[in-house]
């Protein structure tokens, strides 16, 4: 599998292309911005049709990687559900999806703006998660250390042969790493932003996810 290894806080972890990142001392998948029901709650709000299978393809992503990696824990960095009515208006399939991928491993749902309460769909809920020094939360905190967030879902947009290619992307530097959103049909906010190069510093990289993985400076 392509992926990229990298040391941050103390710890060895590796960033997959489908946008999780991996724990293996700990044996953690960590994945973030699922938003899991995206196409409900935009018809139920605004009657905007969005196509009806981006949870099964998230779920899809999702079942492949633990799969792959055989995880003793999940953690998802919030915003998992696209709102809490989203939640418990999942059909059935992706409700039993769940229960399986959930069977024999510790999940935990770290709370999100969009989903800031529990469900009912097993696993622990947490405000955050303090882990043998990291820190697991949904949106990254000024005085952060040792901090892994999501919330931003960074990409990257690069010319190449006369067209944009946009690559979601891992954003790290010595106090932060920040996950691209894991969903399917999620936007994003682009690495050059104010935001993120504010809230990333100088000397940060860039992770991009994708068939071919690179580490680029940021701005990109």
């Amino acid at each position: 599998m392509n992926r990229l290894e990298f040391h941050f806080a103390g710890q060895d972890l590796t960033a997959l292309p489908s946008g999780a990142l991996w724990w293996a001392a700990t044996g953690t998948l960590v994945v973030s911005d699922l938003h899991l029901g995206k196409a409900e709650r935009r018809a139920r709000r605004d009657g905007q049709l969005l196509p009806p299978y981006e949870t099964q393809e998230t779920l899809d992503r999702l079942d492949s990687d633990i799969a792959e990696l055989a995880p003793a824990r999940v953690i998802c960095l919030g915003d998992s559900f696209d709102d809490l009515w989203a939640a418990a208006a999942l059909a059935d399939t992706a409700r039993l999806w769940l229960a399986r991928l959930q069977a024999g491993r510790e999940w935990i749902w770290i709370e999100g703006n969009h989903d800031p309460g529990a469900t009912d769909l097993g696993g622990t809920h947490r405000a955050e998660l303090a882990l043998q020094g990291l820190t697991f939360r949904h949106i990254a905190a000024p005085e952060g250390r040792a901090e892994v967030s999501g919330h931003y879902h960074p990409k990257v947009r690069l010319p190449t042969r006369g067209r944009l290619v946009v690559r979601r992307a891992f954003l790290l530097n010595a106090r932060r790493l920040v996950l691209p959103a894991y969903g399917a049909y999620t936007g994003g906010l682009s690495t050059d932003s104010a935001s993120l190069t504010g809230l990333m510093g100088p000397g940060a990289e860039a992770l991009l996810t994708g068939k071919t993985m690179h580490r680029i400076p940021m701005p990109c």
